[in-house]
């Protein structure tokens, strides 16, 4: 029987669940092709009819998820074409970039930063699958819980502060404070120059609009339920303050109707992001 602890967490495999339901129920051209999250996640197989599944329901929340890990995929891609060799995903979950896109992987070391139970998880259904854990994938255990340092651990793990890096932070800042965050990002400031920082964060409520803020009031009570509650929200204006009193050189803002944009122009199904949700902060060295 598996240990509660070591089990993968409940957001990560809804992520995963969603990014697949892109590929099951949304006509292409697929702004994000991830099916391997859903083979990590193994649900049962009645999956599609959770009410956190419902196709028409969660279609702006399953956009907003394939649109922030388009951009930042995008991100990593561009930067390791300029040369860039590390990326550090922070709260990993289920992501499967190593294991998809293994032509560019191949050139980067991938250091996947999560905690312990989850990642132990996750780390015996890779081996499950036949992928395994390559050298060039670093899974890097952090217990928050216990006080460990995320940034003693990833050193430990063999990341070099004197490179270059990209750092992800995609989906996590909602659960953190503001003084977690700012700590993270003076950290990842001190990094080497030509390095960059891409985090997801959400905006206050009140700013969402109508039509999904009855959604977004409902994730938060339910995250607040299960324990592990929404802690911080942004305004633009808030977030790019706190890069730059971070010791970022250049921080922009890109909203969800850049992503809508870039990703979902012309489709016929109308599918696209919500705005004033969940937006994102690139900030570079």
């Amino acid at each position: 029987m598996t240990d509660d602890r070591e089990a993968a967490d409940g957001t990560a495999v809804r992520v995963a669940l969603w990014r697949a339901m892109h590929l099951q129920v949304d006509p292409p051209p697929h702004v994000f092709e991830d099916g391997i999250g859903l083979l990590l996640a193994a649900p049962d197989e009645g999956w599609r009819g959770r009410p956190d599944m419902d196709p028409q329901g969660t279609r702006v929340f399953r956009a907003a998820i394939v649109a922030r890990a388009r951009f930042i995929e995008d991100l990593v891609l561009e930067q390791a074409g300029l040369g860039v060799g590390q990326y550090v995903i922070l709260g990993a979950g289920l992501d499967s970039f190593a294991q998809r896109r293994p032509e560019v992987a191949s050139r980067l070391t991938v250091f996947e930063v999560d905690r312990p139970g989850p990642q132990a998880w996750k780390r015996r259904r890779l081996v499950e699958l036949g992928y395994g854990v390559p050298d060039r994938l670093r899974l890097v255990p952090v217990d928050f819980e216990a006080g460990d340092a995320w940034w003693d651990r990833l050193s430990a793990a063999g990341f070099d502060p004197g490179r270059p890096a990209v750092v992800a932070s995609n989906g996590v800042s909602p659960y953190l404070t503001r003084d977690a965050i700012s700590a993270t990002l003076r950290q990842v400031a001190a990094l080497a120059p030509g390095s960059t920082f891409a985090m997801t964060f959400l905006l206050p409520l009140e700013l969402a609009d109508p039509e999904v803020r009855p959604g977004l009031e409902m994730a938060v009570k339910a995250a607040r339920a299960s324990g592990t509650p929404f802690l911080s929200f942004f305004t633009p204006a808030e977030i790019l303050a706190l890069a730059r009193d971070a010791g970022f050189r250049n921080a922009r803002h890109v909203p969800a109707s850049d992503l809508a944009r870039r990703y979902f122009a012309d489709r016929a199904d109308g599918l696209r992001p919500p705005d004033n949700a969940e937006e994102l902060l690139v900030a570079t060295i």
